[in-house]
């Protein structure tokens, strides 16, 4: 009997983000964002050959659900993950 893989109960997942002028998101997976709560950044391992530079947003979409969204600055790319 082989052991159960266990997996990122809330892992982020790529996500279509429209922004406004200043890089804040205006729409997330074709959602309007009702409120952006917070924002910050994070750059971290910047010393290795993987570093992170990230610029993270918790936002509440106008259906009222709360997301956590970042833009990978390195790739361009931007992740979504409920909050």
């Amino acid at each position: 009997m082989g052991s159960p893989t266990v997996g990122r109960l809330n892992a982020p997942r790529a996500a279509l983000v429209e922004t406004e002028f200043g890089g804040a998101p205006r729409v997330v997976n074709r959602q309007l964002v009702a409120l952006v709560r917070e924002e910050w950044r994070v750059v971290d391992r910047w010393w290795t050959d993987e570093p992170v530079d990230r610029r993270y947003f918790e936002v509440v979409l106008e259906s009222g659900q709360n997301v956590c969204v970042y833009r990978d600055r390195e790739a361009g790319v931007w992740f979504s993950q409920k909050a």
